[in-house]
């Protein structure tokens, strides 16, 4: 009999204990000890738990407050860690007779974790778009149970396969190439009915797309990443999540969303963030309303949802040992809100770095986002790094045009630069050709025949101020317009990706001749910056173009090189003479290892590059 007691106690605890499984989200689902803000925010989700008491049975696990949003399905509960140690500790959930118990794990921190070192300007980003790239897995192609059942790489808005593993199988490409850093667009759950290959619609925050592979299959890609000396930049987007997404369906409380019963658009004018003489109306719709209509807006005003966006970005930094963040549509966010999701990341981790898509039309409003910017003082937005849009529109015509001694050309660029005044860091500014969300640098194949412009422009990119970023493809000479088509032109498959590809650009050998003067030509380039600490730390001088001739000089401690473009479609002569403060010497090392002389002049065919290293 006292063995029968015993075994229906047993059973009684266990079938109250089996209610746990009513709860359906636990985020983050663990945490580490021993972080520099010792506060986290637990939140649970489940059918009416926000009647339960709640209790932990660690002591040195303090429950400083439980916040009850509204929705009864919602608990959120903060607590204090500064005292904590690595264990599993409950969360138990009383409701009367009912009793939930939730064990909840405090990992012990990697030693180092909180130095690790972001990306700089030092660096070159590859980007890749996840779902275009390789396909090194096709059981994960289609996932049972999710909205988008099907890959058809006929259709440019569909999914085509692309998945962490191609991307892990190719990393030799990658390093080779002698780019430093990869950043992948969004990887987490993107559940939607279409267009979900992009990534940009997130239906959950913590789970990496099944379609592309699991949280594990990320981590091993960040660790063999590191192993070839590459850094990882993960996609984040906090302005908005996708329709589909549980915290939508089922909202903790409206105030989470704005907008939150009916969808409104925003009118995408962000430059009424920093306009001192915007309307409320027109400031409101550009920061309150949904980007898309399958993409409800955040309120990052409400601290419950800032908190939850802050933590979600610190626990995929601390699990899977990411270098650095890229923040979507950042203007379109509150500016108080994702200054305090700034600074909380940087204290994390100090050295690490955030780059902002701030899409604006010129280097004034784009100044105004960046960390420091005396433009907007005395807030300041936090973001180490911005991206420079202007710059790269610039590009996209500047090589195409001859230049004169007052405009075109190159002395578009020249004028550019002479405005970094307004930027209170400009090496860090992401600087970039194209990207996933605009035309590659060449709109059409049959353009791609003229390598000067090619040439120039990559040496512009990879030798001035800035951390550069380099879209996917742009090696073999990859060609979209925008204009002609949807967003899925911009993004097409890497040929070589995919089982059966009758072009396999992965190879020297399966190139063409042209796709591989590409290729090497921006391979040597790319092997020569790196690790080249003039490029990386040095100074930047540049002279008014002469004769069609732009010059500059980068330089740290007692090395420099010195670039000279020629802008025009024909032969130039240059008087060295006024150039003598950045020539040292009679001679140099041009980029191709020979020795050039520098007499009283020198002669530059047309649209030349020269690279010169003292």
């Amino acid at each position: 009999m006292k063995h029968l007691a015993t075994l229906l106690v047993f059973i009684f605890i266990y079938m109250q204990t089996l209610q746990a499984t009513s709860l359906q989200k636990v985020e983050p689902a663990f945490w580490w000890a021993g972080m520099r803000n010792p506060e986290l925010q637990i939140l649970l989700y489940g059918e009416n738990i926000a009647s339960s008491e709640v209790s932990l049975s660690a002591e040195d696990v303090h429950l400083k407050r439980i916040v009850k949003p509204g929705n009864t399905d919602y608990l959120l509960l903060y607590v204090d860690l500064s005292k904590s140690v690595p264990q599993t500790f409950d969360i138990v959930l009383q409701q009367g007779r009912d009793r939930m118990v939730v064990p909840y794990e405090l990992k012990k921190r990697d030693t180092g974790s909180a130095n690790r070192k972001g990306f700089s300007s030092g660096d070159v980003l590859y980007l890749i778009m996840p779902d275009r790239f390789a396909n090194g897995d096709t059981s994960n192609d289609v996932i049972k149970g999710m909205y988008e059942a099907k890959v058809d790489r006929e259709d440019p808005s569909a999914r085509h396969g692309g998945d962490i593993k191609g991307i892990n199988n190719h990393l030799d490409y990658i390093s080779d190439l002698g780019v430093t850093a990869i950043w992948l667009n969004p990887i987490q759950e993107n559940d939607m009915p279409g267009g979900s290959y992009h990534g940009y619609a997130i239906t959950d925050y913590y789970q990496v797309d099944r379609r592309f592979g699991t949280n594990e299959d990320f981590c091993k890609l960040v660790d063999s990443a590191h192993a070839k000396g590459l850094k990882v930049v993960m996609d984040m987007i906090f302005n908005h999540c996708g329709s589909e997404n549980y915290l939508f369906k089922d909202k903790p409380s409206k105030d989470w969303f704005n907008y939150p019963d009916n969808y409104t658009q925003t009118n995408f004018r962000t430059a009424t963030q920093s306009d001192k003489y915007a309307s409320d109306f027109e400031k409101n719709l550009a920061l309150n309303g949904w980007f898309a209509e399958v993409m409800p807006d955040f309120n990052q005003r409400n601290e419950d949802v800032a908190t939850y966006l802050i933590q979600n970005s610190i626990w995929w930094i601390e699990y899977s040992g990411i270098n650095g963040i890229r923040q979507d549509t950042y203007p379109y966010a509150d500016f108080d809100g994702m200054s305090r999701w700034c600074k909380a990341v940087m204290d994390e981790y100090p050295d690490f770095n955030i780059v902002g898509e701030t899409w604006l039309n010129n280097n004034i409003l784009v100044s105004y986002w960046q960390k420091d910017s005396r433009l907007a003082a005395p807030k300041n937005s936090n973001l180490p790094t911005v991206m420079d849009f202007p710059l790269m529109e610039i590009m996209n015509q500047a090589f195409d045009e001859e230049t004169q001694d007052w405009g075109g050309g190159l002395y578009r660029i020249y004028d550019y630069l002479t405005q970094d005044i307004v930027y209170a860091n400009p090496s860090n500014l992401l600087t970039f050709l194209d990207n996933h969300d605009t035309s590659r640098f060449y709109r059409t194949r049959e353009s791609t025949s003229n390598l000067n412009r090619y040439k120039q422009a990559l040496v512009f990119l990879l030798t001035t101020r800035g951390i550069p970023q380099i879209y996917y493809g742009t090696e073999i000479l990859m060609a979209a317009d925008k204009a002609n088509g949807s967003d899925g032109l911009l993004r097409a498959d890497f040929p070589g990706g995919w089982k059966g590809d009758k072009h396999n650009a992965f190879s020297m050998t399966e190139r063409t001749a042209r796709e591989n003067e590409a290729y090497t030509y921006l391979r040597k380039l790319l092997q020569w910056r790196k690790g080249n600490n003039i490029i990386a730390k040095g100074t930047l001088k540049h002279f008014v173009p002469k004769n069609g001739v732009y010059v500059y000089e980068r330089k740290y401690e007692n090395k420099s090189v010195v670039v000279f473009l020629n802008g025009t479609d024909k032969q130039q002569t240059l008087d060295l003479s006024s150039y003598k403060e950045v020539l040292p010497s009679i001679t140099a090392i041009d980029f191709a290892g020979k020795e050039v002389h520098l007499d009283k002049s020198l002669t530059l065919k047309e649209r030349e590059t020269l690279i010169l290293t003292f």
